[in-house]
Parts: C-alpha cells; structure tokens; sequence
C-alpha cells in the first residue's frame, strides 16, 4: 500500500496523457491552419484592399475637379473611404496589428514607395494611408469596422476553446477508462480485507464486460469458500468443545486425593485449548463492519489502564484534544485490548505509556512499551497468524500467536491503520491510526 499511495494515480496519468496529446494535435493544427489557411488569405484581402485604396487614389487624380467631390462621395457609401488631399502628418502607428503589417507591405508593393498605414482614435478608430499619384499627396483612410475581423483576438479564443474543450475531454475519457478499474480495485481490496464484494453490472464496453463477468465468478467462488470454511470451523469447534466438557467434567471428578498441582495444570490446558479454538475462530470466519457509535476515548483508556493495573501492570496515559469520535467500540475495544496486552506481556514489568492525540480528521493512539522491541525486518511478520519471535518474546508469557493478526483484521475492516514502530531508546510503539469522515 504505500508504494500505491506514492504513485500517481491511473487516472492523473491517463488524463495528463491525453490532455497533452489533444493539446499537441490542437496547437499543430492550429500553426498549420495559420500558416498554410489563413496567413494566405490575410494577404489576399490585404493585397486587394491595397489594390483599392490605391486604384481609389489613382482615380481621383485622374477626374476633372468639379466630379471629385461626387467620386469622394461614391466612395464613402460603398467603400466607407474617406480620401484627403494635402493632410497634416500623423504619428507613427502604435501597437502590434498583423493585418496591418500585411497591409503596408501590400500597399508598398502597389504604391512602389514605402507606405505605412496609421491609426487614429477619436470617436471611432481609422487606419490612414498617404498614397502619392499623380503629383499629390493623397490620405485615404477606412474605419476599424470595415476590417471586420481580429484575428489576434480570434486566435486567443480559439485557443482558449481548445484547451477548455481538450482538458474536458482527457477528463471524460480518462474518467470513462478508470472508473471501471477504480471499481474493481476496492473491490480486490474488500476481498483482501475479508469481505463480500458486490456484483458487477454489465457495461456496453466488451473487456470490461468480460473482466466483470469473471470479477463476479471470482467473488462468487469467494463467498463459497469463506462460508464452507465457516461452517467448517464451526463444526471443529463444535467437535472439539464437546470433548472439552468431557475433560472438564472428569477433572472435576477426580479423586480427592489427585495432586492439586497436577489438576491446577490439567485446567489450564483445557481453557488455554478453548481459548485457542475462540481466536481461530475470530481469525478464520469473516468480520462484518460495526456501524460507528460516538466513544468517549478518555474513558475506554481509562477502563483499560485500571484493568491492567488491577492486574499488577503499571499503565499511564495522556490524552490530547477533544476525545469524543466515531468509532465501531467492540473493534478499537479489542484491538486496544490486544494491544495493551501485548506492551504489558513483553514490557519486562517496565510502565506502559498510552498516549492519544487528534489533529483535524485523524486521531492517533500510541502504545509504548520498554521491552526488547522488533527488529525492523520482523516487523511486519509479527502480524501473520501462528508467527512468534521466540527470540525476542519470552516462551513463558508468550501467547497463540493469533492476536496481532486479528488486531489488524479488525483495522482493515474498519478502514484504520496499525503500525508497529521501534522506539530510539528500546522497546515497541504500537500506533493505532484512525481517519474521520469529514
């Protein structure tokens, strides 16, 4: 789990990955579009404008003075161009505009001298151009509207609207690629944690389809084999607990003069043998999820540490925060127990700290005990059922084997975490995780 925790999720990873790809083929086509689409028809309308203007200027040269007023006229209306004769001169243009780039180069070519087009801005802006013809300086201007395009501002929308409309689709496909598996995946971990996933439907998607159908076969089979071995176990306990009676009864009819040690001893195998059969029992058959009920932490610890103190242990605890939280109480009971039972067990008669402590959504219970502690390779094994560390754990105080391993059943079914730590100065934290709905 933690190797999945640091790696990116299957759904960033698909969604990056599509997103860049979309936004690669997008930009691509765009520059193409530009270059090979629209870059060319700028210049054709700018080079036709240019001709215009030009041929304009050209033409009212030509005509006698007294029809220049109405060809001036003609132009307003139909072209929307305003034409001058001996204007004063106006600044350099401002500003970046690649039309207008494209403009002067086009009216250059046509004119045979340099011309650049420039812009005024009173209640309306116009783009100027002073043409000589003829032997006159003419100005023949046009509104902005005439243009009647930006591409500037058209590109930056369209790329805007492109990466919006790539990042939702990378979104939607990678959505639609790894809800399935997100699906199967709490699933696998439902059955590794012990329990029944639910059935998966059908979708229209034919691998998902079969890996559904055979996620289903799979759980069904599931379900069989941990009811079978139920039934199994209940049957071996059954079996074995009546045979237990029969002992209990013939030591209890033993003669009066049978040695009391010998009887103290055959007792305790008896009850050490049904308890055994009642941890492999909790161990074995499923565990269901309590529903959470509010718990007073303070007060469970509490109950626990006299219990153990009533026993000889010496347990001090400190708590931090608010104490109340939701929590299944037989699960954190048992595996408190558990826990406590352990630091007590193989503590060497050293005190025994809880310590409980929360912080926003997560609450976090530490166990710390002063006895020879884990090595960092055993860790981890200490939680398999049956497995002891007999060089570390005293054969004298040692127990089945089972507790650990049913601690952390219950966490996982609780969706808690247990964390066995060494201590820096010798012995064992024990620390009991446990995230709040938010």
């Amino acid at each position: 789990m933690p190797n999945v925790r640091k790696s990116r999720s299957l759904f960033r990873s698909t969604a990056t990955t599509l997103a860049a790809a979309l936004l690669i083929f997008q930009l691509v086509l765009i520059a193409a579009s530009v270059n090979y689409v629209m870059l060319p028809m700028a210049k054709r309308s700018a080079d036709d404008l240019a001709a215009l203007l030009v041929l304009s200027a050209q033409t009212w040269v030509e005509l006698p003075p007294e029809t220049r007023k109405d060809f001036e006229f003609e132009l307003a209306r139909k072209h929307q161009f305003m034409l001058f004769e001996d204007a004063a001169p106006l600044p350099p243009r401002t500003g970046y505009r690649p039309y207008l780039e494209l403009l002067d180069s086009a009216l250059t070519a046509r004119a045979g001298e340099p011309v650049s087009v420039k812009e005024t801005n009173l209640d309306t802006t116009w783009f100027w151009a002073d043409i000589h013809t003829g032997g006159k300086l003419l100005r023949i201007g046009f509104p902005k509207e005439r243009l009647e395009i930006d591409p500037p501002s058209m590109l930056l929308l369209a790329l805007i609207a492109t990466i919006l409309f790539t990042l939702f689709t990378a979104l939607v496909l990678a959505r639609r690629v790894t809800k399935p598996l997100t699906h199967f995946f709490a699933a696998a971990l439902r059955i590794g944690e012990g329990g029944i996933p639910e059935s998966f439907p059908s979708t229209g998607i034919r691998e998902l389809s079969s890996l559904a159908a055979t996620f289903n076969q799979m759980a069904l089979q599931v379900r069989g084999l941990l009811a079978n071995r139920t039934l199994m176990l209940a049957g071996i306990s059954h079996d074995l607990r009546t045979p237990l009676a029969r002992m209990r009864l013939a030591i209890e009819m033993l003669p009066e003069g049978t040695d009391p040690g010998l009887v103290a001893r055959l007792r305790h195998d008896v009850e050490e043998m049904n308890r055994l059969i009642g941890e492999f029992l909790v161990l074995s058959r499923e565990i269901q999820k309590e529903p959470p009920q509010q718990i007073d932490i303070k007060l469970l610890l509490e109950e626990l540490a006299d219990n153990a103190e009533n026993e000889g242990a010496q347990v001090a605890w400190q708590s931090d925060g608010n104490t109340l939280l939701s929590a299944s109480p037989m699960a954190l009971r048992r595996i408190l127990t558990n826990l406590l039972g352990n630091a007590i067990r193989y503590g060497t008669n050293k005190p025994v700290e809880i310590n409980f402590s929360r912080h926003d959504n997560m609450v976090v219970i530490r166990i710390l005990d002063r006895g020879p502690g884990i090595p960092p390779e055993e860790l981890e094994n200490v939680f398999r059922p049956f497995y002891r560390l007999e060089s570390s754990r005293s054969n004298s105080t040692g127990g089945s084997g089972l507790g650990l391993a049913i601690t952390r059943q219950l966490a996982e079914a609780n969706g808690w975490q247990i964390e066995l730590l060494p201590r820096p100065e010798g012995g064992t934290e024990a620390k009991l995780t446990i995230r709040l709905d938010s």
